[in-house]
């Protein structure tokens, strides 16, 4: 079976946990970033040090042309991939009644597309290998409850439940499974300067969790293991919801 496994945003935190935490499983990784090569370089040095093949691909998420290009060329040389996990993203908060026209139109456009921009590539040469495969994505806890300040980030995420669970039907019987991961407050540069007492306030467990933990579902999803699992939205968020 070809177990590579492409991860977007794998050159730092949780992709990156995620894709150390899947080559300690024996998958190869297709280490995706956009444009941190000196990170990617690095990430890469430590997964090849586990043994395993690493193709490296640079592409922006929201570019379709761009992610098509780069998917298709890695796909010609190196085959079809087990598994896709969709975790780049990014985000530009503010309150709704200040948001601009660019900080929605960025933050829905490259987060929702980027489903379809990497996905769809990757799909017919899975399908094609017969050996079934493992769909990921990654949402958030703000795309299941929404949150302040985030109505486009909030927006995008519930995007990428419905668009999941949609494509699990579709894909069930060729046994690919297709799972979303929802991520509360997690270690990460993203909510480095998130204040303490908030997070008291806010996470029963009373505790950021460790992209590691985000990393060990994954793997799990990934696995044989969780074949019979489709069509789920699963949380890792100390219990916020």
């Amino acid at each position: 079976m070809n177990n590579r496994v492409l991860v977007t945003g794998s050159s730092r935190g949780i992709g990156k946990a995620i894709a150390l935490k899947l080559a300690e499983s024996g998958f190869d990784i297709a280490l995706h970033y956009h444009s941190n090569i000196i990170a990617a370089e690095a990430t890469e040095s430590e997964l090849k040090a586990l043994g395993i093949s690493v193709s490296k691909l640079q592409f922006d998420i929201g570019n379709r042309e761009q992610v098509k290009k780069a998917l298709a060329e890695d796909i010609a040389t190196n085959g079809a991939y087990y598994g896709v996990i969709l975790n780049a993203g990014i985000n530009a908060d503010n309150a709704f009644p200040a948001m601009t026209e660019e900080e929605w139109d960025q933050i829905v456009h490259t987060n929702l597309d980027g489903f379809y921009n990497v996905i769809h590539p990757s799909i017919m040469p899975m399908i094609q290998n017969r050996k079934g495969g493992r769909i990921i994505t990654l949402a958030s806890v703000s795309g299941i409850a929404g949150n302040r300040g985030q109505v486009n980030y909030s927006a995008s995420k519930a995007g990428i439940i419905g668009a999941t669970k949609a494509l699990s039907l579709e894909l069930a019987k060729r046994k690919i499974t297709v799972n979303c991961i929802a991520p509360g407050l997690i270690e990460t540069d993203m909510v480095n300067d998130f204040p303490k007492e908030m997070i008291n306030q806010m996470v029963p467990m009373r505790r950021m969790g460790q992209a590691k933990e985000v990393a060990a579902l994954a793997n799990f999803l990934m696995s044989e293991d969780a074949g019979y699992i489709t069509r789920q939205v699963i949380s890792v968020n100390g219990g916020m919801i």
